[in-house]
């Protein structure tokens, strides 16, 4: 394994996840867009191409990725709707990641039940 090109990937992709967090900070809406972006699939779409050359490993990424977000977007309804509501963050948090899990947990047998790449 090549650290000095890990330590890339992983800097290149922090600070991506930080440039947004402090976007957010200041303009949530903006924060969010890049937040949205498939920034980090795209990266690691790049860098799966660039590491194997494999276009069925790519295109296999970017199919589990789609249906991946498909499963996490239920967890994000959940924690704005809580926290619009007036239940404390941790709580909040707790449960997004519930939902989330479940929607991870139902792409995971449902794709894998119809051969998907997930």
């Amino acid at each position: 394994m090549d650290w000095g090109y890990l330590a890339i990937k992983a800097l290149v992709s922090g600070v991506l996840i930080a440039l947004a967090s402090e976007i957010a900070r200041r303009n949530p809406g903006v924060g969010g867009l890049i937040a949205s972006l498939p920034l980090v699939s795209t990266l690691a779409l790049v860098w799966l191409w660039r590491d194997t050359g494999d276009k069925g490993q790519v295109a296999d990424l970017a199919i589990a990725s789609t249906l991946y977000v498909i499963g996490s977007l239920p967890a994000f309804l959940a924690i704005a709707l809580m926290l619009r509501n007036g239940v404390a963050f941790i709580p909040t948090l707790l449960a997004g990641i519930a939902v989330g899990f479940a929607g991870y947990w139902s792409i995971g047998r449902i794709g894998g039940a119809l051969g998907w790449p997930v």
